[in-house]
């Protein structure tokens, strides 16, 4: 997470970025032009996403085994509020409900994850097969193809099985390939007929960094300067064995793809006319995009994380670099294994030089890099600390891609905006603006020649959100957690995401300013119903500590007067909402 920084950014919007990677990266095309009216190419997929873990809940139902997240959310301190998944929006008991949410957003796909503990409980396909686990996924791609949904599904969303973190370190042990692979192939085994677009991963970025490295994600291990590294390298090893899987053993008969979803902020250098920050911002984009796409496509790890890497690690007195090395064989095995990339993208920092020391008790992902990370003060924080609204970064981060990988087929895995606030509001005005602008990025990007064939709205539902827990919402429709039943809420940029999705993009500026219009008229009506179902909720809840004379003053707190001003805050919205559009007119 990053401190806010104030500072006067003096910059120049038309950026000339030369690569010495690719000489073809124009970015002189690629300034801050004007919203692009306009539709996208017939056939563009829609979508939304979610993920096992943050979703489905019912952590220890039906023979499901413990995952890394299971255990770790159970540690006191480990997150926000102490929250768990445990059960979470209760997606496991509620297909047929979430499905329906779907189908009425008009989508074309979703993206949702497989909880590998829940098919595989010790992750040891020899151990046991957990056919409960397998009717589950069963049913939900069944009612997806019902209703004429792709599934598009990815196979780790970072709940590895406990076991086999316990027995082999997780991550990093390279017996993991082997084990990985064997629950790949059991997924095409019982779903592949009806599935056809496959992730090996999402987001390893945080898999290795964030699990291994910082120990803010399960499994909490912080084995700085090295940790991160060997895990990538495992990550990247079994992405390869299952996409070589997949190839001999199943496209034949299934005709599927497979490809990977890598997570990537844009960097964007402080000073163009400043070489070093130029380089540091191209440095910022390879350690994170890079880190895993570069071996993927062309065999190997960027040139300059190895330069950068075996240089410290040789100045801290050691014999090899602490980047794993790959063999020429795994080069080979491991370059185009990529059928098509999903691209998960949220914010942009801007990039400048930093010198760190090569002390090897200060070692880490982090210095290895040389560089600092700003912010604009005036770009749009609504809801995570780290997440700015920075909409022209992602045309150039797909311009990036297209240069650097040969413009492979791109599906857009995860964008979307965060609210943070202790009462949600469901006239979300702040989300339809990040999807209205970003959404236009990325038209802009597929004029540009960038070859983009879908998009995933991130989420489909507010759920857990790891080490945050329930503190920040993501979803296009409002979760109560307070309630066991967990209803399901749509906020206001549902209504302005059907629209762009039945108009495939947008037609002219009139027509999207109403689509905005209507959709804040129509979530006012749902704040109201929210405040009747909140005020019944917390009736319920004064009952019931009326009876409990051992009640804490802080449950008290909790449970009655946050609620309480909750309601009246939901209501003064909405009337204040009724207000503002009827002085418009």
């Amino acid at each position: 997470m990053l401190p806010r920084c104030a500072f006067s950014v003096c910059h120049v919007f038309v950026l000339v970025l030369c690569l010495s990677s690719a000489e073809d990266f124009d970015w002189t095309k690629n300034g801050h032009s004007s919203f692009y009216y306009g539709t996208f190419p017939a056939g563009f997929s829609w979508g939304a996403g979610s993920s096992a873990y943050q979703t489905e809940g019912a952590w220890d139902k039906d023979g499901k085994g413990l995952s890394i997240w299971d255990v770790f959310s159970h540690k006191k301190g480990k997150i926000q509020q102490n929250d768990t998944g445990d059960s979470s929006c209760e997606g496991y008991h509620k297909i047929k409900d979430d499905v329906s949410l779907i189908k009425d957003l008009k989508l074309n796909h979703y993206r949702f994850s497989i909880s590998w503990p829940r098919l595989i409980p010790t992750g040891i396909k020899s151990d046991h097969i957990n056919e409960k686990g397998i009717q589950y996924y069963d049913e939900l791609i069944d009612h997806l193809l019902e209703s004429k949904i792709t599934p598009i599904v990815t196979l780790y969303h970072s709940d590895l099985p406990q076991v086999l973190q316990e027995k082999y370190g997780g991550w990093q042990n390279v017996s993991m390939v082997n084990h990985f692979n064997e629950f790949a192939n059991l997924c095409f085994e019982r779903f592949g007929k009806r599935v056809k677009y496959w992730m090996t991963f999402n987001n390893p970025w945080s898999v290795a960094v964030e699990g291994y490295e910082t120990g803010e994600h399960a499994p909490g291990l912080r084995l700085r300067g090295t940790g991160a590294y060997r895990a990538a390298h495992h990550i990247i090893k079994a992405h390869a064995k299952v996409w070589h899987t997949y190839d001999t053993q199943w496209r034949g008969k299934q005709k599927g793809l497979v490809g990977i979803s890598l997570s990537a902020d844009w960097g964007e250098p402080v000073d163009i006319s400043n070489q070093k920050d130029i380089e540091a911002a191209e440095r910022y984009v390879q350690f994170y995009l890079g880190w895993f796409a570069t071996p993927i496509f062309h065999g190997d790890y960027p040139q300059v994380m190895k330069d950068f890497i075996g240089r410290k690690s040789n100045q801290q007195g050691l014999g090899t670099s602490r980047l794993p090395a790959f063999s020429s064989q795994e080069k080979s095995y491991i370059k185009g294994t990529c059928d098509f990339l999903g691209i998960g993208h949220f914010t942009t920092r801007y990039i400048t030089q930093k010198n760190n020391p090569s002390v090897r008790s200060s070692s880490s992902y982090s210095t290895d890099r040389d560089l600092a990370e700003l912010v604009d003060p005036r770009w749009p924080d609504p809801g995570s600390e780290w997440l700015y609204s920075v909409p022209w970064g992602f045309r150039r981060l797909l311009n990036f891609v297209k240069s650097q990988y040969g413009n492979p087929m791109i599906y857009v895995t995860e964008n979307g905006v965060s609210e943070k606030m202790l009462c949600t509001e469901l006239c979300d005005d702040w989300r339809i603006q990040y999807f209205k602008d970003y959404i236009n990025e990325m038209l802009k990007a597929i004029k540009d020649g960038v070859n983009v064939k879908g998009y995933t709205a991130w989420s489909l539902l507010d759920k857990f959100e790891w080490d945050e827990g329930y503190s920040e919402r993501f979803g296009l429709y409002y979760v109560d957690f307070r309630n066991k039943n967990k209803p399901r809420y749509p906020k206001a940029s549902v209504q302005f995401y059907k629209r762009v999705i039945s108009s495939n993009g947008f037609p002219n500026q009139r027509e999207v300013e109403n689509w905005r219009r209507k959709a804040v008229e129509m979530c006012s009506s749902s704040n109201q119903l929210l405040a009747a179902e909140e005020q019944r909720s917390t009736a319920a809840n004064i009952l019931r500590l009326i009876h409990d004379p051992l009640t804490s003053h802080m449950e008290m707190v909790t449970e009655i007067v946050v609620p309480t001003v909750c309601t009246l805050s939901i209501l003064l919205s909405a009337v204040f909402l009724m207000f503002l559009l009827r002085r418009r007119n």
